[in-house]
């Protein structure tokens, strides 16, 4: 029981980082779509549109990180570890 227990936490704690990972690559690769396509088509915007492309790509990286804190949490402070048993 204690290695079933075990494998769940390790498994939620891959599926934290993959799924936040996945959705970061996502809004990351939206908004620099965006700002290329803006820049094409308004190129004296781009110093304005490249700030906010950075700022933009540096909160949805945040949310990569949000979910690398989640596996820590799971892995090594393990807060489900005295209802699971171990």
């Amino acid at each position: 029981m204690e290695h079933l227990s075990l494998a769940l936490i390790c498994i939620g704690a891959a599926l934290s980082v993959g799924v936040a990972g996945l959705g970061a690559g996502i809004g990351m690769g939206s908004g620099l779509q965006g700002a290329c396509e803006g820049v094409a088509r308004n190129p004296e915007a781009k110093g304005a549109i490249t700030v906010t492309m950075i700022i933009g790509m540096a909160l949805c990286e945040s949310i990569a990180i949000y979910g690398l804190v989640i596996a820590f949490i799971l892995l090594y402070a393990n807060p489900f570890g005295a209802a699971l048993g171990l």
